[in-house]
């Protein structure tokens, strides 16, 4: 009896939530408090009227391109009350702007991001308020442009992600032209394939919540559990991996036997890396028997031999 009561509760509480969901304002509804974002809106109401745009806007070419973007498809052909109101839905109410044209109605770029999130909220955004990016001051518009079609994904202002992301991680490009690295100068990895832009609860905006989880994503194999397992493996992939380049093979952070033996410098091993140089026929060092060094569920492998 308890057991149903309780279920009964749950399904309760879940219904109650939907009814409280329903009930909230959709985020055509939600209104921007655009003084706040520039005083010059003090007094300023909405034209609504589209026509009254064009008359400058056609004539510069604006709306040449901004037809061919994704909001321009979805504004002219409305599905709500903010969509209909089309330019002033992004741009504020420009009853003033009609007879005074300068640029007092300018809002800095990473204001701008309250604008955006009338549409563009939850989802992949819902750490956005605490974000790398936004607390360094980085705005939507300053990777997204929006009155012109540069880009053939989400209306980037580089004709691909990657071009866009190395204007600011310059330090990460020169990794990415390195001997060993991910595919990404050939398209195959993109930045957002492991970092989420818009903010992540973890560190360095991982699209997991840590790096191992992230890089389980693509190396599976390397996820256990297994019967015998490396501790730095289980802790984080970054201590033997640099994951965004590296000289060395397998894009480890140095030269293969000498990465082990920042941890195992215990004296007396025949083959050890310090006192026999010539171990390393391949290049490998202590892999050329310790092979499986993420881990092992073989009996012998307790040295990670197999």
């Amino acid at each position: 009896m308890r057991a149903k009561l309780f279920i009964v509760i749950i399904i309760g509480m879940i219904l109650l939530m939907r009814l409280a969901q329903s009930g909230q304002s959709k985020p055509e509804e939600q209104d921007v408090n655009w003084v706040l974002l520039n005083s010059a809106f003090e007094g300023a109401t909405f034209v609504g009227d589209t026509k009254q745009c064009l008359m400058c806007h056609e004539v510069d070419g604006f709306m040449a391109k901004y037809n061919e973007t994704a909001h321009a498809h979805m504004f002219n052909h409305p599905r709500g009350s903010l969509e209909a109101v089309n330019c002033e839905s992004c741009h504020g109410p420009r009853s003033q702007h009609l007879y005074d044209y300068d640029v007092s109605l300018a809002i800095e770029p990473e204001k701008y991001s309250i604008v955006c999130m009338q549409c563009h909220k939850g989802a992949e955004r819902i750490h956005w308020s605490a974000s790398l990016h936004k607390t360094a001051e980085v705005g939507c518009v300053s990777c997204h442009t929006l009155m012109e079609k540069r880009s053939p994904q989400a209306l980037l202002s580089a004709q691909s992600e990657t071009q866009l992301c190395s204007g600011c991680h310059m330090d990460v490009v020169a990794k990415t032209m390195r001997n060993f690295r991910h595919p990404i100068q050939e398209g195959k990895v993109e930045c957002s394939s492991c970092h989420n832009v818009h903010g992540s609860p973890g560190k360095g905006q991982l699209v997991k919540g840590n790096i191992n989880e992230t890089c389980y994503g693509c190396h599976q194999d390397k996820r256990g559990p297994f019967i015998w397992e490396h501790s730095p493996v289980r802790d984080d992939c970054m201590t033997c991996h640099d994951p965004h380049g590296s000289n060395n093979m397998s894009m480890l952070v140095t030269q293969s036997a000498s990465l082990c033996v920042s941890c195992h410098q215990y004296g007396g091993h025949i083959n050890q890396y310090r006192y026999n140089r010539v171990s390393t026929p391949y290049g490998n060092g202590c892999i050329n028997c310790h092979v499986t060094v993420h881990g092992s569920n073989h009996p012998s492998g307790a040295k990670f031999n197999r």
